[in-house]
């Protein structure tokens, strides 16, 4: 008898959903969030840049509504969430939505955790007339690059992302022009 972890069910397809609950995040929630958020972080090897607190986070997601979350849950376990909020296309003339982070939980990877918050954030598009959904990647990460591309999903190699934060923004802000 094998006293080892036994193998894992074999996952179905990328769209298949297990028993998948997606819902609003809701302040009560704020602490698991942020679990998720450093837990992302250390996957992406970042976890040193988190210096988001749970105050933060609720008054940014849940007062002033600057980004939503959605949850994933499977029998009311938390197993992943993605954290959107609306861009615009001036070229579109519509709003879009940014996905800022999708996770899923390493054990829930492979079941279609990911593929139903993609799902329900695509029906939010929709419902909204927004244009676009869209979102980016760190370059290593290739299973999230094929799970992605697996869903029609395309990269915008002609694009280069910018960021000024920290010093360099209060720095910018001060600029006279």
């Amino acid at each position: 008898m094998n006293s080892g972890p036994s193998p894992r069910p074999q996952a179905p397809g990328p769209l298949s959903r297990m028993d998948i609950e997606i819902s609003s995040a809701s302040p009560a929630d704020t602490p698991v969030i942020l679990s998720l958020i450093r837990e992302l972080a250390e996957f992406e090897r970042l976890l040193d840049q988190v210096t988001a607190t749970e105050e933060e986070l609720r008054e940014h997601l849940f007062v002033r509504r600057a980004a939503e979350v959605v949850l994933a849950r499977k029998d009311g376990e938390v197993v992943g969430f993605a954290l959107f909020f609306h861009s615009f296309s001036t070229f579109l003339g519509k709003p879009g939505i940014y996905l800022e982070d999708l996770y899923v939980r390493p054990k829930y990877r492979g079941f279609g955790c990911g593929a139903a918050l993609l799902r329900h954030l695509a029906r939010l598009a929709v419902e909204r007339k927004c244009g676009r959904l869209e979102w980016s990647v760190l370059d290593w990460n290739q299973r999230a690059i094929d799970f992605y591309k697996s869903l029609g999903a395309e990269p915008l190699d002609e694009w280069t992302m910018y960021r000024v934060t920290g010093e360099a923004l209060r720095r910018l802000a001060q600029c006279k022009v």
